[in-house]
């Protein structure tokens, strides 16, 4: 039987029983932690036990961990990171590499609370445009650098047994609004994207898995990406990503309908899997009856990302902080 096409959170630090019979008979994809879940190792660990205790399989956890002001684990527990932009031009001509051990840590700090998923790299670009609320999470300007920024942290990732989620498809950068409040618009030919926004995720389209932008793009469709079947078929066939792909936050307000209506939109549009997050238990349960289950094809990517997880690769976690210190000097 296939997975749920959804990905769900939780309301507190541990299930309530109605969140587990709800996860029983839903059997999502997978879940998502939020700073809400989240107090002390022990506690983080449980959670995700009780989570894959609930579906009785090993359900990928996922987290945005990207550094900033997104970042669910903090100090003093966890390590605090500064914004991406800022990294990335602290460490200057060695920031691949930089971005490498950075991302290398962040996965080697959720192993080991059995959180196996984190959503980035995020590789939008940076233009004038780009609203405060992305702009620091931006690793540049340049599209070339950003895929390769961008394929170091996956890497780093990778090899610390954390499945990287390439956010968001197919750019958010060249939006001078927040998609958690508002529905950006993009007035750009496609000439323009294919050789600008679209270029980092074409670079990285061998990721495992990858998430949406709520944006219009005027010059392809007046529906949002998540929602429109033309930018899905560009994603695919045009940027070449054949992980699975995942909706932004269908909560979000970019978004208008319920939850059921939204989440059945998305996935007739191309999307392969719900992220519904910060809603109401009704609301989850709304749109797991709408979302069913995966299709055919949606099960078979979901079964190759779960497949890209690795054990993590033997590393001195000591040397890798010593080494970033020194570049970042």
């Amino acid at each position: 039987m296939n997975f749920g096409a959804t990905i769900l959170d939780a309301d507190g630090l541990r299930l309530s029983k109605d969140e587990i019979a709800f996860f029983r008979d839903a059997d999502p994809f997978g879940f998502i932690l939020f700073a809400r879940n989240i107090d002390t190792p022990d506690q983080v660990y449980g959670l995700c036990s009780e989570f894959r205790d609930a579906v009785g399989r090993d359900a990928p956890i996922t987290i945005d961990q990207e550094g900033g002001r997104v970042q669910r684990l903090r100090g003093p527990t966890w390590r605090e990171w500064v914004p991406p932009l800022d990294f990335v031009r602290a460490a200057g001509d060695v920031a691949e590499r930089a971005m490498y051990i950075r991302h290398r840590l962040i996965a080697h700090e959720l192993r080991a609370l059995t959180i196996d998923s984190n959503c980035a790299p995020m590789v939008d670009i940076i233009v004038k445009e780009t609203h405060d609320f992305l702009r620091n999470r931006c690793y540049g300007a340049s599209p070339g650098d950003i895929a390769l920024l961008g394929r170091a942290a996956a890497d780093g990732m990778l090899e610390g047994g954390v499945l990287p989620v390439l956010k968001h498809i197919p750019g958010h950068g060249r939006t001078d609004l927040d998609s958690h409040f508002d529905l950006p618009r993009v007035d750009v030919s496609l000439d323009t994207l294919r050789e600008t926004d679209f270029a980092p995720f074409r670079a990285l389209n061998d990721l495992p898995m990858g998430m949406t932008a709520h944006v219009v793009y005027e010059a392809v469709d007046e529906q949002p990406a998540t929602l429109s079947a033309d930018m899905m078929r560009l994603v695919r066939d045009d940027i070449g990503f054949d992980g699975l792909i995942m909706t932004d936050d269908i909560g979000m307000k970019a978004l208008s309908g319920t939850p059921g209506q939204i989440a059945t939109r998305a996935l007739a549009a191309g999307c392969d899997v719900i992220l519904h997050c910060n809603a109401p238990l009704a609301k989850r349960v709304e749109t797991a009856n709408a979302a069913g289950q995966m299709t055919d094809a949606a099960q078979t990517r979901a079964e190759a990302a779960l497949a890209a997880r690795r054990t993590p690769d033997d590393i001195d976690i000591a040397e890798l902080n010593a080494e970033l210190e020194a570049l970042l000097a």
